[in-house]
This record gives structure tokens, C-alpha cells and sequence, in this order.
């Protein structure tokens, strides 16, 4: 068990990315030069946890990710989830079993296909004293959302749903944290191709 983390940052990357019409994993696909995945990564990583965890499942993303040039082991840990077909939830609890080893009073948890997502988010998300947390954007959530330790043990063990029947079950709980960026993902090569937008009038 490595030293124990107050917060580990989870990043969730296991699906297969059925909608993604194209030959290539969606997560592989390009955005300026950089898979869809690494710059998830690379802006979790700017948000300087001690403690990352990247769940993957359906396909190898190791250079996808650009994991050599990270050269944070002590940092990021690579685990695959082998029950991934069984949907979101279960890579959910692969990253929750992590942060248990770890000793984590709470998880902050994203998604590898939201590539806009800022390192902002991720800080302001993870600052929050609220038990469930969850980013907005233009007023509408979306990743990432802080767990509460206190609260894993009520999260699914398969099926797609995660947080969100928190959402519902505790709402008395929630903090909503307006934040810049965007929680765009890419199901569809459409959704592909607004985020090349998002990125070109960023840079």
C-alpha cells in the first residue's frame, strides 16, 4: 500500500466507445495532436494531486496517454478494470478500491473522454467541504464530482449510473462549483469534431 492520500483523483477511461463511429477508440482519436485521453490527463495532472488513478478496460491507452513523458509513477497508477463490459460503475469502484487502499477521506472522479475539462475544475471541485460535489458549467453538471468517503460504500456496482443516483438519493448534500471549461464529451465523431472547435478558439 503506498503512503495515504487525503484525496485521490480518479480518472475513468475503461469503456469501449460503442456510439464512436470510426476504426480508432475514441480515446485515441486527435485533438490538436494529442489523443482525446492525454489531454484529460495532462489537465488532472495540472491539477497536482499526490494520488492519480487512470481506470482503464477496452483497449491499452499506456502510449495513448503518453504516459512515459508524465514520468509522475510515484503519482499516476494505470489500473484495468477486467469487469469493465459491466458498465461506468464498476470502474468507479476500482478507482473507489484504490482510494481505500490509500487511506482517501474522499475521491475526485472524471472522465478521459471530456478533454476540456480544466485543471481548474478539478481543484475547485476537490477544494469543496461538501460530502458530494460536482462541477457546472453554463449551470449544467458535469464532471468532475467529489466523493465523500462516508458515501462510497452506497455507489453501484455495475451499470452505467455512478454519482448521479446521489444526485437524486442526497440532495441535500450536493455543492454545485460553477467552473470555466467544458464538459464535452465525445460519444460521437460529431462530438469529435465540436471539440477540435473548443480547443482552436482556445488556443
Amino acid at each position: 500500500m503506498r503512503a495515504s492520500s487525503p484525496i485521490v483523483a480518479v480518472l475513468l477511461a475503461a469503456g469501449s466507445g460503442s456510439r464512436f463511429e470510426r476504426s480508432e477508440h475514441k480515446l485515441t482519436a486527435l485533438i490538436s495532436k494529442r489523443a482525446v485521453c492525454s489531454w484529460s490527463l495532462q489537465h488532472l495532472l495540472e491539477a497536482k494531486f499526490e494520488s492519480v488513478v487512470v481506470v482503464t478496460g477496452a483497449v491499452d491507452l499506456q502510449s495513448a496517454l503518453e504516459i512515459e513523458k508524465v514520468n509522475q509513477s510515484d503519482t499516476v497508477q494505470i489500473v484495468h478494470n477486467p469487469l469493465w463490459q459491466s458498465g461506468l460503475a464498476s470502474s468507479l469502484q476500482c478507482g473507489i478500491d484504490v482510494a481505500r487502499d490509500r487511506g482517501a477521506q474522499a475521491v475526485v472522479v472524471g472522465l478521459a473522454d471530456q478533454p476540456a475539462v480544466r485543471a481548474t475544475a478539478w481543484l475547485q471541485v476537490a477544494a469543496s467541504i461538501s460530502p458530494l460535489a460536482v462541477a457546472t458549467y453554463d449551470g449544467v453538471r458535469g464532471n468532475p464530482v467529489r466523493l465523500h468517503a462516508e458515501l462510497w460504500q452506497l455507489l453501484p456496482e455495475t451499470g452505467d449510473d455512478g454519482a448521479r443516483m446521489l444526485f437524486k438519493s442526497h440532495r441535500d448534500l450536493i455543492e454545485e462549483i460553477p467552473c470555466l471549461g467544458s464538459a464535452q464529451d465525445v460519444d460521437t465523431v460529431s462530438d469529435l469534431e465540436r471539440l477540435r472547435e473548443i480547443f482552436e478558439n482556445n488556443s
